[in-house]
């Protein structure tokens, strides 16, 4: 599934006018919420096999790919050991890029129990690396992520990454699990330069 020159178009207005944050700008505020507008974010997209990673940095207000990978933790190893390497990665991610927030795409509800548990666990071990920088986490809803980069609730993956790319200017067509953790920055950047009764939330 693809995406026209129109929607394109549409799509680049919305994030270099309200969509998108502009030096020196500033989001009102919910009551009881601060959803700061900054310049550079680290999304994930979290899983325990092949978990996504993207740092998103906003120049002029114009998003654009720094970085991004997966981390993925073979079949044969222990879920504890997953973790560690989660959190390894990510404590080394943000040495090396000085992201000002991190978006996390929120939970889902799993028709299996185990299969959410083991999702939660790979996604603690992520904030939990990201809290240890003193990072602010936001979460960002799943079904506003497809519908923020790609127009539309049910687009494939391999349309969200080929729009993540033409956003981002990135010369190769990233991993599906990268370009989702690309689309929840992307998501958050719009979402935060904007007044929104479902702004993303502090966790």
């Amino acid at each position: 599934m693809g995406i026209s020159a129109k929607e394109f178009a549409e799509l680049q207005r919305r994030m270099q006018s309200g969509g998108g944050p502009k030096a020196g700008s500033a989001r009102r505020a919910l009551p009881g919420e601060e959803v700061p507008v900054v310049r550079m974010v680290l999304g994930i997209d979290p899983s325990l096999r092949g978990t996504g990673w993207g740092v998103v940095k906003v120049e002029d207000g114009r998003p654009y790919g720094l970085a991004h990978g997966t981390i993925r933790c073979p079949a044969s190893w222990a879920r504890s050991r997953c973790l560690l390497r989660i959190h390894e990665v990510f404590r080394e991610v943000l040495a090396a890029h000085r992201a000002e927030v991190c978006a996390v795409e929120g939970l889902f509800h799993a028709r299996n129990l185990r299969t959410a548990i083991i999702m939660g666990e790979a996604r603690g071990a992520a904030m939990a690396a990201v809290a240890v920088s003193g990072l602010a986490v936001y979460e960002v809803a799943p079904s506003k992520v497809k519908l923020a980069v790609a127009g539309h609730g049910g687009a494939r993956k391999i349309a969200v990454a080929r729009m993540v790319q033409r956003m981002l200017g990135l010369t190769d067509l990233p991993e599906p699990d990268a370009a989702d953790a690309l689309a929840i920055a992307l998501t958050y950047i719009q979402e935060a330069g904007r007044l929104s009764l479902n702004a993303p939330k502090r966790v």
